[in-house]
């Protein structure tokens, strides 16, 4: 059984953890080890306790753990982060996430959500419909340039 629920600034330290995990195995595939290394050793962005006060996050709870979490820029109408244990992958958690994510997103009005995917995303979230606009370097917090996707999906408003 996997629960939803908001996430709360008391939870940033496991989604950090979670996130960490994430980017070291899942990004591997598509990174060199140097970058994974300087990408999973980078600190909690400053701006995450205010994201998720503003109600932009949830949480993925399977059998008491978390799961996985999404995040929702609500200003910018950016996905911020959408990680999922990679000890729980191909369960559906992410595909959830993200629908709950765009669900979100509607009820604050907004049409069209975009962001920059890392590598190794790109096929997720296409076939959730996202759309690829062109491959662009990231500007990581580390001060990495990572390779990605610029993507975006328009979302139907009820």
């Amino acid at each position: 059984m996997i629960e939803l629920r908001p996430a709360l600034p008391l939870d940033i330290d496991a989604l950090w953890a979670l996130r960490t995990v994430a980017v070291r195995i899942s990004c591997a595939t598509h990174y060199s080890a140097e970058q994974i290394a300087v990408w999973s050793a980078s600190p909690v962005p400053a701006g995450y306790a205010g994201l998720l006060a503003a109600g932009g996050g949830i949480v993925a709870v399977r059998d008491g753990v978390i799961a996985g979490y999404a995040m929702l820029d609500l200003d910018k109408h950016e996905v911020d982060a959408v990680f999922v244990d990679p000890a729980q992958g191909r369960l559906g958690i992410g595909k959830r996430l993200l629908a709950a994510l765009e669900e979100l997103a509607r009820g604050h009005g907004i049409a069209r959500l975009h962001f920059s995917a890392s590598l190794n995303a790109v096929p997720f979230y296409q076939a959730a419909g996202f759309v690829a606009l062109r491959e662009e370097a990231y500007a990581h917090p580390s001060g990495l340039m990572l390779a990605s996707m610029a993507m975006e999906k328009v979302l139907l408003i009820n």
